[in-house]
């Protein structure tokens, strides 16, 4: 059953998509870095989500780095004509693991061929600048000359649509004065709710929002309220927090990621879950207290 369908459909550029996507930053190595312990299980997780009606990746080159899009490529490829997949420029990794700003012209370019020949694509369909003015969350700076130098390589035709990816409201503002931006994606989830305004925003302009982190990333939603609310609907508390965001507003596109088939599966299934007012109330109230 293709269970993510259940979450409904958004446009993503000029692709119609579930809004119920998949991230995979888990299938690399310790710390987003190096290769998954567990090879094939990483192929199995991408194989599984297709099957369960996924048909939106998020990935990145700096994912490894390379790896993880070398595994879809030896997974998926060739991609089903369905299958948008996304990707992240800006960063790179040092030997160390950390992560760089690679916002320059020649850097963006190289990117973003890397990413073509990993993933064995001719064109990518959402190519979102991720910005680094600080590695921690949104920080003002300018976006002129990245946008730009994408702009360019989107004239070439090897960039299909453009996105931004940790950024703030003036800056989305100053890159739509630049291209046409087709989603955001930022961190935002129950706890962390800093984009309340933002997401209304885009969803009036008809921008797609995609929250990174829908489960607290490296640190997972922990709360009392959370989990009684879970126990009521019948299902886990990070099944309900999925829940929560798909409801919070239909521009939002989910991409939580696992490197586990069994943990894929629980995801999709939030998908076809439906909360209360009541419950999605009670909800909302972690966020006012996080604030």
């Amino acid at each position: 059953m293709q269970q993510a369908k259940c979450a409904g459909h958004y446009e993503l550029g000029d692709r119609n998509v579930t809004r119920m996507g998949y991230g995979a930053m888990q299938l690399a190595g310790l710390h987003v870095f190096g290769p998954p312990k567990d090879r094939q299980q990483a192929i199995a997780v991408l194989r599984a989500a297709l099957e369960m009606g996924v048909d939106h990746i998020d990935t990145s080159d700096f994912y490894g780095p390379h790896v993880t899009n070398q595994i879809i490529r030896e997974a998926l490829h060739p991609y089903r004509d369905d299958l948008v997949i996304v990707t992240k420029v800006g960063a790179r990794r040092g030997a160390d693991a950390s992560w760089r700003e690679a916002m320059a012209p020649a850097e963006l370019e190289a990117a973003v061929y890397d990413n073509l020949n990993n993933l064995g694509l001719d064109v990518i369909d959402v190519v979102n600048l991720r910005l680094m003015f600080d590695v921690m969350g949104p920080a003002e700076g300018d976006l002129e000359v990245p946008l730009t130098a994408l702009a360019e390589l989107q004239r070439k035709g090897v960039v299909r649509h453009i996105g931004l990816s940790n950024a703030t409201a003036k800056q989305i503002a100053q890159a739509r004065g630049i291209v046409d931006i087709v989603c955001v994606q930022n961190q935002y989830n129950l706890a962390h709710r800093a984009d309340d305004a933002l997401v209304a925003q885009l969803a009036s302009d008809g921008i797609a929002y995609v929250p990174f982190f829908p489960l607290g990333g490296f640190s997972p939603l922990q709360s009392s309220v959370l989990e009684r609310v879970a126990t009521e609907c019948g299902a886990t508390p990070l099944q309900t927090a999925l829940a929560w965001l798909l409801q919070r507003s239909p521009n939002i596109l989910l991409i939580p990621g696992t490197s586990s088939v069994a943990h894929l599966q629980q995801n999709v299934a939030a998908a076809a879950l439906k909360l209360s007012p009541q419950a999605v109330a009670t909800l909302d109230g972690i966020g006012a207290r996080q604030d």
